[in-house]
């Protein structure tokens, strides 16, 4: 959980850079941008290139989980108060449940259902003040990327898990980098078309442009994509609502906001809620998945030494059958189940 949590701490950190730092009227060249040299740097760490079904896979999740996506929460950035954009963006969680039980036949479990109504209450109460105008077309763009990312995500997490014709999944860092690419080469001459020559990128956008790409999109999205195959997907979901609580307290940190009873009590019903969703010790999900597989790279681990047959010359003599169930000579093995 921690791993995964990475992603919504660097999203929600996102939005401060971009704001502040990308030029606003630009939105399909900061996605392309943003997408695009993630996917490289990906492609250049696991030396991999799609093959079969997933060149088809590749350019279908990157569709929806970066050219649709992106433009989207852009718009929805532009169009919404970011308080009101992040609320709506809150039902994620439920929505990716929805998804998951469509997609790969997992049950939300009344504790997930729980903590997304906590953690959706939680961030209403953070963000909510009430005196902003909400924007319908704004709000349909963020309702928008919540089903497409949604649907993306879930998409991802049953491809990167059974792999091509039900085999061992390719490893979510090579399928990270080629969604991104496959997304950032869709945008790129929509991009030409639309907007015409690229901004000017002077040092400071430079430098935000490597933390959109390298932190907030090519290693959030693949701590995201780890968590999402090795948890269940509603952990995951909430787990995401630790973007707008960052928001919060990155506005109190660093542009001096104070941080109010309500936004607190907020806080605190988000990590309830995230904490609800926590998996079990005792059922692990995402460990469903092919045997002899890493969720990074995807490939197979080293199978377990064969055990030592049994010396007949030691006095100890065979392991005892005994109802004591101990074994004289031989070492107790633990179960490698948690």
């Amino acid at each position: 959980m921690a791993l995964t949590a990475v992603a919504p701490v660097a999203w929600g950190a996102n939005y401060f850079v971009t704001h502040e730092f990308l030029p606003a009227d630009h939105p399909l060249y900061g996605a392309a941008l943003r997408a695009l040299p993630a996917g490289l740097a990906l492609l250049a760490l696991c030396r991999r290139r799609p093959h079969g079904a997933w060149w088809g896979r590749s350019a279908v999740l990157g569709l929806l989980n970066v050219s649709v996506f992106f433009v989207l929460v852009f718009a929805a950035s532009q169009l919404l108060p970011t308080s009101v954009a992040s609320t709506v963006m809150a039902v994620s969680p439920l929505v990716m449940m929805l998804a998951a039980r469509l997609l790969v036949a997992e049950r939300p479990g009344l504790a997930r259902l729980v903590g997304a109504l906590i953690g959706l209450g939680g961030v209403c109460l953070m963000l909510l003040g009430g005196t902003d105008e909400i924007s319908v077309p704004g709000v349909l763009a963020s309702a928008g990327a919540v089903l497409v990312s949604a649907f993306g995500h879930i998409l991802a997490k049953r491809w990167n898990t059974t792999g091509v014709a039900g085999g061992p999944g390719d490893g979510v860092l090579a399928s990270t980098a080629w969604q991104l690419t496959a997304g950032g080469l869709l945008l790129l001459p929509v991009a030409v078309a639309v907007e015409g020559a690229p901004p000017p990128v002077p040092p400071s956008a430079f430098l935000a442009y490597c933390y959109v790409g390298l932190v907030a999109t090519a290693l959030a999205f693949t701590a995201w994509f780890a968590g999402l195959r090795r948890l269940p997907a509603g952990t995951v979901g909430l787990i995401g609502l630790l973007n707008p609580v960052t928001g919060v307290l990155l506005g109190t940190v660093v542009a001096g906001e104070v941080l109010t009873g309500r936004q607190l009590g907020g806080l605190v019903l988000v990590l309830a809620g995230v904490a609800l969703g926590r998996p079990s010790r005792t059922s692990r999900p995402g460990r469903r998945g092919p045997a002899g597989t890493t969720p990074l790279d995807g490939r197979p681990e080293a199978p377990d030494a064969p055990d030592a047959p049994d010396d007949p010359r030691d006095p100890a003599g065979p392991p005892s059958d005994s109802p004591g169930g101990c074994s004289v000579g031989g070492p107790a093995r633990l179960s490698s189940a948690g």
